[in-house]
């Protein structure tokens, strides 16, 4: 070998050698940081490592009373009437249960209670009835439900929120847990580090009075909607209040007081009976699942009002009372199961508690993951920097191999989760960094192009660009073009509603022709964003006209909508509807990102000005929104309404949006139009009483539209409040 490719072939070695360390501490800044989508892909490694192989309860103490269908069928719809559950706690009470938790909310009076039927009628009907034969004591049904309450191991349900709702609520009577603290030195108070509660929803005062004890029933799932943890006690007015499932134990076993640990990093552990809790530093506990909904046995409430349910299967029993009656489930989604009765939960958590079963996260399991990322980022690098691909494949199969057996030992062996997200990371971005730059200098140019620009520019320009692929640098060049946004309104609540398959054929059935109409009207597409679509005109390629194309095709767009509704209707049983924006101003276009890696795209202030005009259709009711740039480059060829004068969120400077029609549909809205026109005047002229009634006339007239209902509003606001002198009428959006 001569000198050259000695030295040439030294060079690529240090290079993938860099390359592999850069890439480890890459990935160790991604260990401190932790964005959203890697603390994803973590909890799905915790839910893998959890439904792994077969389950079951591990004590037969928890048992769920489920007001289910047959119940409703038999004793009518819900609510019940409290003397009646009133009677099916007295029924599981006399059968022996140790304790019953209500993951029910009784948060008003009993509106079926005879005394306030009586009060009613006499009070709207003015008919003054009275009860033959009716006991003084049966006559509320709170009182009933009060009696029963103060005489068994029952437990009230109840809710926090940690959000300000503006209800008022009634005084709460509720027991707070009673809670001994055992805190090390530099620990915070209970209200530093557990979760606190802006507001409660409380159960009627006579209930929560009369009850043993209450709890809450609050969860907070985590991103992706999966509930893996669960705050055993919240703060509240400086106090600390316990879970239902909680106190439901706590009932059941007699036990009356807690021991909560606390260290420099908050809660640490929760001592109830014989029990050691390990917490995470909020004082939530991670729930381990054992399976899919009906885990724990089910008792029709029916079957306990009917004595048809032997005794025996209620005695000894930690009981929950529940629905999963079609309209009234609570439900959760679990690693194991997305429709989870939310009542299992806590008959889980009791589970959980009396097997002394848990989960948990050590304080010094970060540092072990740290660690066991960095060797194995340093390993493959050795690995593949200096042995041939015939000699690393084994090694580095046996060390995911080696990395997922421990977290499973670690798991099941020792109930810890110490996460291998960042090492298989690791070991995947060295192996695919370094193997990538393996064939990367000959085939980087060509394949990039293809790839980059295939998909949304016509043959020619790619011809264009592949003839001269020196000109794909990344300073691009500043010039006028069209921007497009579109979006489809509530798509997240109707893909819910579908299943992924469902949801991937729906957004190929549209994204598909709307994206032939931009490239037919000689736009570019850039990109598509979940169900949204950017795209825009006047590059890389001149488009003369671009605002009036740019412009049709999106009319194009919402008719071919309406076709493709009516195959939605049939298909999904519901249609769509999207919100377009358009503007037209000088941007950055060219190839944006890395000198590696890069898009064909634009940036620039007015692309985000677009962005805002599409997120506020909604707000103004309209399909489209345009800027006075299009309305300018497209008087005379389309009818523009104005909207408003806006500074949307990120601007200083005032806007004037428009909505847009054709000739033929402003001629036909002209009445509408006129009187609207009319109405935005008086309310531009500061004529706030005028305009409010002049607005509240276009609902009358017009129906009951988004753009109405709300000029009305502002100016019912403007009126009460005046602007002063120097309004100028634009109105400061703050969201996006």
């Amino acid at each position: 070998m001569s000198a050259k490719p000695k030295k040439r072939f030294k060079t690529d070695k240090l290079i993938i050698f860099a390359s592999g360390l850069a890439c480890t501490c890459l990935m160790a800044l991604l260990f401190v940081f932790r964005p959203p989508v890697l603390n994803f892909l973590d909890s799905k490694i915790y839910d893998v490592l959890l439904t792994r192989g077969s389950h079951k309860a591990a004590t037969d103490l928890p048992l769920i009373v489920d007001i289910d269908e047959k119940s409703l069928a038999e004793y009518g719809q819900w609510p019940w009437p409290r003397y009646r559950v009133a009677l099916l706690l007295a029924k599981m009470q006399s059968a022996g249960a140790l304790a019953v938790g209500l993951d029910i909310l009784f948060a008003e009076p009993d509106r079926t209670s005879p005394l306030v039927l009586r009060e009613q009628l006499k009070k709207e009907l003015r008919v003054d009835i009275s009860f033959q034969g009716l006991p003084r004591q049966l006559e509320d049904n709170d009182q009933v439900l009060a009696g029963v309450l103060a005489s068994g191991p029952f437990v009230l349900g109840y809710n926090f929120t940690h959000a300000a709702t503006g209800v008022p609520a009634h005084a709460c009577a509720l027991k707070h847990a009673r809670v001994a603290l055992l805190s090390s030195p530099g620990a915070p108070k209970p209200e530093q580090c557990l979760h606190q509660a802006r507001e409660m929803i409380c159960p009627y005062p006579p209930l929560a009075q009369a009850a043993p004890a209450c709890g809450f029933f609050t969860t907070a799932s985590d991103m992706d909607g999966i509930l893996r943890r669960v705050p055993l006690l919240v703060s509240w007015n400086g106090k600390l209040y316990p879970s239902l499932a909680l106190a439901t134990l706590m009932q059941a076993a007699g036990i009356g007081n807690a021991v909560l640990k606390l260290g420099p990093a908050g809660a640490e552990s929760l001592r109830v009976g014989q029990a050691v809790i390990p917490l995470n530093s909020l004082g939530e506990m991670f729930v381990r699942y054992q399976g899919g909904a009906g885990t724990f046995p089910y008792v029709s409430a029916a079957d306990v009002l009917a004595d048809r349910v032997d005794p025996a299967k209620l005695k000894d029993r930690i009981a929950f009372i529940g629905t999963s009656a079609a309209g009234l489930k609570d439900l959760r989604s679990t690693p194991f199961d997305p429709v989870y009765p939310g009542v299992e939960t806590h008959a889980t958590i009791v589970d959980n508690i009396l097997a002394k079963d848990f989960l948990s996260i050590p304080d010094w399991a970060p540092g072990v993951e740290f660690l066991c990322m960095i060797m194995v980022g340093l390993l493959t690098t050795l690995l593949l920097t200096w042995a041939r691909a015939v000699w690393f494949t084994i090694p580095l199969a046996a060390i995911a191999v080696g990395l997922w057996l421990g977290a499973a030992h670690a798991f099941d062996d020792l109930r810890m989760y110490i996460s291998p997200l960042f090492s298989y990371l690791a070991l995947a971005a060295n192996f695919a960094l370094i193997t990538a730059f393996k064939f990367w200098r000959e085939e980087r140019a060509k394949k990039f192009i293809h790839g980059a620009f295939s998909h949304y520019l016509a043959p020619a320009v790619i011809s264009r660009i592949m003839d001269n692929p020196d000109a794909l640098t990344l300073e691009g060049e500043e010039k006028e073009v069209t921007v497009l946004f579109s979006d489809v309104r509530g798509f997240t609540t109707l893909s819910e509603k579908l299943t992924p398959t469902q949801v991937t054929e729906l957004l190929h059935a549209y994204l598909t022709p709307m994206t032939r109409l931009i490239t037919e009207n000689s736009g570019t597409l850039d990109k598509f964003i979940g169900d949204a679509i950017m795209a825009f005109w006047n590059a890389p390629l001149d488009v003369t006209d671009h605002q009036f194309r740019a412009l049709s095709a999106a009319l194009a767009m919402f008719d071919r909508l309406e076709e493709l509704n009516r195959e939605f209707e049939r298909t999904y049983g519901f249609g769509i509807q999207i919100g377009v924006g358009i503007h037209s101003g000088r941007v950055r276009v060219g190839n944006m990102g890395s000198a590696d890696l890069f898009d064909y795209t634009l940036i620039g202030d007015n692309v985000n000005l677009t962005s805002r005009l599409e997120s506020l259709t909604k707000y103004y009711g309209q399909r489209i929104l345009v800027s006075d740039a299009i309305r300018a480059a497209c008087a005379g060829r389309f009818a523009f309404t104005e909207m408003d004068r806006v500074r949307v969120k990120g601007k200083t400077e005032p806007v004037t949006i428009y909505t847009v029609h054709t000739r033929a549909q402003a001629e036909a809205q002209s009445e509408e139009l006129a009187a609207y026109g009319h109405a935005l005047e008086l309310y531009r002229a500061a004529r706030f009483e005028e305009a409010e009634a002049a607005f509240a006339d276009c609902i009358a007239r017009f129906g009951d539209k988004v753009l109405y209902g709300m000029y009305k509003e502002r100016c019912e606001t403007l009126r009460a409040h005046p602007p002063g002198e120097g309004w100028d009428g634009v109105y400061t959006h703050k969201t996006k």
